[in-house]
């Protein structure tokens, strides 16, 4: 005789700290999806914390201030970003990386559009407003043009980059077009093929940077 058994044991309760991390993700998730309906000077605490199913003023008391929300939504963002750059890149290194870079930059277009969005359209209204904002992005663009530089002198070392490569100006380049496909993409979505151009800016690269072997 067989007899079934029910498990009544209690779903374990989450803890302060998870239940905090999970309204300040549903606050963040909020805050990108206004900064994209209204533009950053249209987005306001109390509507972050509507939006994210909370009270008026739980943005205010989590956050302080817009420029404390919107500092959250560039870390979260950079977070998201990062993570995908190190999946994509490994060990890779030299020319390697700065191919692997670029996949990872399409991919996470693809994957996650509004974080970036959002961090591109938080760092246009930023320029010229000297800001603890202002200072983290340009930390934060800081480190990405420190790390192309570290891949091409990898590469001119190795010898798969061409030893005349100036690396703070490819650098500079890199991000240029990166921020320049964000720009069109979000201007013009439907004429915009995204995997066309970073296929076409790959083989750009390599004509640009592998050696001339004649």
């Amino acid at each position: 005789m067989s007899s079934t058994s029910t498990d009544h044991r209690t779903p374990r309760r989450r803890t302060q700290a998870e239940r905090t991390e999970e309204s300040s993700r549903r606050l963040i998730e909020a805050a990108i999806d206004l900064i994209l309906e209204r533009g950053s000077r249209g987005t306001t605490l109390k509507e972050v914390g509507e939006r994210a199913g909370y009270s008026r003023g739980l943005a205010n008391y989590r956050f302080g201030s817009k420029e404390g929300l919107f500092l959250e939504v560039l870390l979260y963002s950079r977070r998201h970003w990062r993570e995908q750059l190190e999946r994509e890149l490994g060990d890779q290194r030299g020319l390697d990386a700065i191919l692997a870079a670029t996949d990872a930059f399409r991919r996470y277009l693809r994957c996650a559009p509004r974080h970036y969005q959002a961090m591109i359209m938080l760092w246009y209204d930023a320029v010229g407003h000297p800001s603890a904002l202002n200072a983290k992005l340009a930390a934060h663009h800081s480190i990405q043009l420190r790390d192309v530089r570290g891949w091409v002198e990898q590469g001119i070392a190795d010898g798969t980059i061409d030893a005349a490569t100036d690396p703070a100006g490819f650098a500079a380049s890199f991000y240029s077009c990166m921020f320049g496909t964000v720009y069109q993409w979000q201007l013009q979505p439907e004429l915009f093929d995204l995997d066309r151009m970073f296929e076409n800016y790959k083989f750009l690269v390599l004509r640009a940077l592998t050696p001339d072997r004649n």
